[in-house]
């Protein structure tokens, strides 16, 4: 197994970490993203994760309004800084936010890792993988094989279809792309996101953008089911189940 620090590369990535949510399906009055899971903010494990990893060369991190100065001294405290390069104001929605991170890369960059910092337990070899393969495709995100059946169904919760489960993928992220790719596709679905609206057509991930907006194709990387998004108490339950487990 390859060790991703050991990886050479001339091109530069630019890791997007979201953290502008304000985490209601939590509950409690602590946002998600500052949470303590194995001795620091939630937020913080990933963004530790790509500040460690050569592939990185630069971040950003996405914070919600009130909270920049905040997010600015945690990261201070727990040595995070190094690959910083601005904080930034989330949007109103993910897509949103994730659009405002894009518009601000004005510094030599070809691609853009796209993170929910909700998922702590992102690994290294998932991010070299992602490297490797939006070298060759312009676009692909992080995800696993469906382990359960998965039914497709209407307004009234009638089964419509049974997908073959061998063609199923959980998505999750880092969602890899150039950056040219991305920005021109987050520009395009803002332009039309009425229209989409009215369509019943919400942007929830950075995949769909793309494909929607630029008819891009998207390559599927295998991740793993550690990377789980800590969206729930129940979530929180299993994060720290992983945590006691030990591996990587």
């Amino acid at each position: 197994m390859m060790d991703t620090n050991k990886a050479t590369q001339k091109d530069k990535c630019t890791a997007v970490m979201l953290a502008a949510g304000i985490g209601l399906r939590m509950g409690g009055d602590v946002k998600k993203q500052y949470l303590m899971l194995d001795g620091m903010p939630m937020f913080l494990l990933s963004i530790q994760t790509m500040q460690k990893n050569d592939c990185i060369t630069d971040m950003i991190v996405m914070a919600y309004e009130d909270d920049v100065e905040l997010v600015r001294e945690l990261l201070e405290e727990y040595g995070c800084m190094d690959k910083i390069r601005r904080i930034v104001v989330g949007g109103k929605e993910r897509v949103h936010s994730v659009s405002n991170g894009l518009e601000e890369i004005d510094w030599p960059c070809d691609y853009v890792f796209i993170h929910d910092c909700a998922r702590p337990f992102l690994d290294d070899e998932t991010i070299y993988r992602l490297y490797e393969t939006v070298k060759e495709t312009n676009a692909c995100v992080a995800g696993v094989p469906a382990k359960d059946t998965v039914k497709i169904v209407d307004s009234n919760g009638d089964v419509e279809q049974t997908p073959n489960r061998d063609k199923v993928w959980i998505v999750q992220t880092p969602q890899v792309f150039s950056l040219d790719l991305i920005r021109k596709a987050h520009r395009k679905a803002l332009a039309q996101e009425e229209s989409l609206s009215r369509q019943g057509i919400i942007l929830t991930d950075d995949a769909m953008v793309a494909e929607l907006a630029v008819d891009c194709p998207v390559r599927m990387v295998q991740s793993t089911y550690r990377n789980i998004k800590l969206t729930t108490p129940e979530d929180l339950i299993i994060g720290e189940a992983l945590l006691a487990d030990g591996k990587p």
